[in-house]
C-alpha cells in the first residue's frame, strides 16, 4: 500500500461517510440496548412565516399589514378565541389538544442577522450576533459529556455545524445499511483489519487510520442494532418523511443515540408564499404525524423530546411578490408527554410594537430553551455546553 493509494482512498471513505473525529476506545462499542431520553431536532430551514403558521385571526395588524396573504379565519384550526393553527397543521392541533405540545412564541436573540446561513450558524452554535464559533451546541454537549460520536446522528449525507464538537463530532449518515457497506468494501476492510502501530505513526497517517477504524466500528453498530427493528407504520413517500422515518428506526431499535438532527428546507418564501407554505407545513405535519404515531407504537414517545424551530421568522407585512422577507423572532415548538407546559408558554407578539425594520421584538432568547433542555433533558449543566449561564424556561 502506497502514501498516494492510501490518501484517496482513505478520503474516499471520509468523504461517503462524513465521518466523526477518532475518539480513543471508540472501537469498543458497548452493544447494550439503550434507556433514557432522546432529543430530536428539526429545522424548517429558510425561514418559516411564524405569523401564518400560528395566526392571530382576531388581530386587524395582521390583517392591514398582509391584504393577500393573511390566512382566513375560515381556513385556520381554531385553538383558543384569538388564535388559529394553519390549516396544514391538523397534527399539532391534535397533539394541542392532547397537551403534547408546547408552542414558545417570540423566540429570538439580541441584534438578530437576517443571512440564511449566518443565523442558521448562530442557531446550531448558541452563539451570540458577533461573535464566530467553530463548534455546534450539540457537538459540544458530546464533549462536555465524554460522549461516543454516534450519540449525535445527523440524519444527512454531511454533518452540520450543529453537531460538531471541538473534540468529538456526531455522525452523519441517512442510511446505515450503505453506511456499513462502504466499511465492508475490500480495500477499505483490508486496512482496518492489517493496520498496526508503526502505519499509525508514519507519514501522518494516523488520523487516517484511526478514522477509519472508529468508522467501521460505528457503521457496524448502527447496522445491526438498527436492523432489528421494522416499522409497521406508512409513511408519506417525501424525503423528510424518510428522514423521520429512519429517526424512529434507530430509536424503536434501542440505538444508544441521544440526539438526531434532521431537516426539511424550502421556506425561502419571498413569492407566492401561500402555497409554498401550505405545502411544506403540510409534508412536515404529515411526516411528523407517521413519526410520533411510530414512537407512540413502540412506547419510545415517552422519553423523546421534539424541538423544532427555524432561523428566524418573516417580516410582518407582505412584499410585492404576494411573499414575506427576512424576519427574525418566531415560534419554537415542544413536542412530548412529559412537557411541564402545554399550549402556550408565552402570549403572542404584539403586532403595534416592532422594531425599526417592522419586524418582530423578541422576548425569549432562544438559549435559554436550550438551557431547559440541557438542564432538565439531557441531564447535564447547560453553562459547560453553553459556555455562559442563560435562565432557563419551566417546560420540561
Amino acid at each position: 500500500m502506497n502514501r498516494r493509494n492510501f490518501l484517496k482512498q482513505a478520503s474516499l471513505a471520509s468523504t461517503a461517510l462524513f465521518l466523526p473525529k477518532f475518539v480513543s476506545g471508540f472501537n469498543m462499542i458497548d452493544s447494550a440496548i439503550a434507556t433514557g431520553k432522546k432529543l430530536v431536532i428539526i429545522q424548517l430551514s429558510g425561514g418559516n412565516d411564524g405569523l401564518n403558521t400560528v395566526v392571530p385571526f382576531r388581530n386587524d395588524i395582521y390583517y392591514k399589514n398582509r391584504l393577500s396573504l393573511a390566512q382566513k379565519k375560515s381556513s385556520l384550526i381554531g385553538i383558543t378565541d384569538e388564535i388559529g393553527f394553519h390549516e396544514s397543521l391538523i397534527t399539532h392541533s391534535n397533539l394541542y389538544n392532547n397537551g403534547e405540545l408546547c408552542i414558545v412564541n417570540n423566540v429570538g436573540y439580541p441584534n438578530p442577522n437576517r443571512s440564511h446561513f449566518r443565523a442558521t450558524d448562530i442557531w446550531h452554535t448558541a452563539s451570540d450576533a458577533n461573535e464566530y464559533l467553530q463548534s455546534g451546541w450539540i457537538g459540544r454537549y458530546l464533549d462536555a459529556t465524554k460522549s461516543k460520536s454516534l450519540n449525535a446522528i445527523e440524519v444527512d449525507d454531511s454533518l452540520s455545524l450543529l453537531m460538531k464538537g471541538e473534540k468529538i463530532d456526531g455522525i452523519a449518515t441517512k442510511n446505515p445499511t450503505l453506511f456499513f457497506r462502504t466499511t465492508q468494501a475490500p480495500y477499505f476492510k483490508k486496512v482496518v483489519d492489517h493496520h498496526d502501530d508503526t502505519h499509525l505513526s508514519e507519514h501522518n497517517l494516523g488520523y487516517l487510520y484511526k478514522t477509519m477504524v472508529t468508522a467501521s466500528s460505528s457503521a457496524k453498530y448502527v447496522y445491526e442494532t438498527s436492523k432489528t427493528y421494522t416499522t409497521k407504520t406508512t409513511y408519506p413517500g417525501n424525503e423528510f418523511a424518510k428522514q423521520l422515518k429512519q429517526v424512529a428506526q434507530f430509536i424503536n431499535s434501542g440505538l444508544q443515540t441521544k440526539v438526531y438532527y434532521a431537516s426539511l428546507g424550502g421556506f425561502d418564501t419571498h413569492a407566492n408564499q401561500l402555497n409554498k407554505q401550505k405545502r411544506l407545513l403540510k409534508v412536515y405535519d404529515e411526516a411528523m404525524a407517521a413519526f410520533i404515531k411510530d414512537l407512540k407504537q413502540e412506547d419510545s414517545f415517552k422519553d423523546t423530546l421534539i424541538l423544532t424551530f427555524s432561523e428566524f421568522g418573516r417580516r410582518v407585512q407582505q412584499n410585492a411578490a404576494n411573499g414575506t422577507d427576512h424576519g427574525t423572532a418566531n415560534q419554537v415548538f415542544l413536542i412530548g408527554n412529559q412537557l411541564k407546559k402545554q399550549g402556550f408558554y408565552n402570549s403572542m407578539a404584539d403586532l403595534s410594537d416592532l422594531d425599526t425594520n417592522g419586524d418582530l421584538k423578541y422576548a425569549i432568547d432562544f438559549r435559554e430553551i436550550y438551557t431547559s433542555v440541557l438542564n432538565n433533558w439531557l441531564d447535564i449543566d447547560a453553562q459547560k455546553v453553553i459556555g455562559r449561564p442563560f435562565k432557563g424556561l419551566n417546560i420540561v
